[in-house]
């Protein structure tokens, strides 16, 4: 089966608000300015809008669940990944159905690694910052810091992964932007690991025919 390749540069809440279509396809996405993108249960309340006006941060919603995710441009890789129903890829249990994401980026990335296959990990932290937490199918650098994190977001006709990883961490802007109660700086510094590899050699990777499974 063939993969949809696309490139999207813009606004984070248009694409997040756009309906995906029932086919295999990974959309690259960057955006134009900073941006904190909300899980679907946050709610607005969950960031400090002084901070966020006096950084320049726009603040927008996801329709897929966790915690908020800073974007700041050329500082993350985005792949946005779906598949129809009935796909041989489909698995019904949700979190088991992400185990093959992480594997593809693992493989893609070629750094020491594993593919989080447990439960949900939660800590004091990740209901509110999307990287404090671990989930099944995430990949982890081997100090337990998240590489690529994962969301999902599934209808009757497809699911769709939300997938990113981090060229550079920014723990001190995120803290800042979390209402208080917040956390220290030092407190989500460890929890992400960067990924070294230059923004167009991991796309070139991601998109390598033997890596898509």
């Amino acid at each position: 089966m063939t993969w949809r390749i696309r490139h999207v540069h813009g606004d984070a809440a248009v694409f997040h608000a756009a309906d995906a279509t029932p086919e295999r396809s990974v959309t690259f996405v960057t955006v134009a300015r900073p941006t904190l993108v909300l899980g679907s249960a946050q709610s607005d309340d969950a960031v400090d809008r002084r901070v966020a006006d006096a950084l320049g941060v726009e603040v927008v919603h996801r329709r897929s669940g966790g915690g908020a995710v800073l974007l700041m441009p050329d500082e993350f890789v985005w792949a946005d990944v779906v598949i129809p129903a009935g796909d041989p890829l489909w698995d019904a249990d949700v979190a088991r159905s992400m185990v093959w994401v992480g594997q593809w980026w693992r493989r893609a990335l070629g750094v020491s690694s594993s593919v989080h296959r447990g439960p949900m990990m939660f800590n004091e932290w990740s209901r509110q910052v999307c990287w404090a937490g671990v989930g099944t199918g995430e990949v982890l650098a081997p100090d337990g810091a998240k590489l690529v994190g994962i969301s999902q977001r599934r209808t009757r006709t497809l699911a769709r992964f939300q997938t990113m990883c981090h060229l550079h961490w920014r723990p001190e802007m995120v803290a800042a932007l979390v209402a208080a109660p917040r956390p220290l700086a030092f407190e989500l510094a460890g929890l992400a690991a960067e990924v070294s590899m230059p923004f167009t050699d991991v796309i070139a990777s991601l998109t390598a025919h033997e890596v898509l499974p």
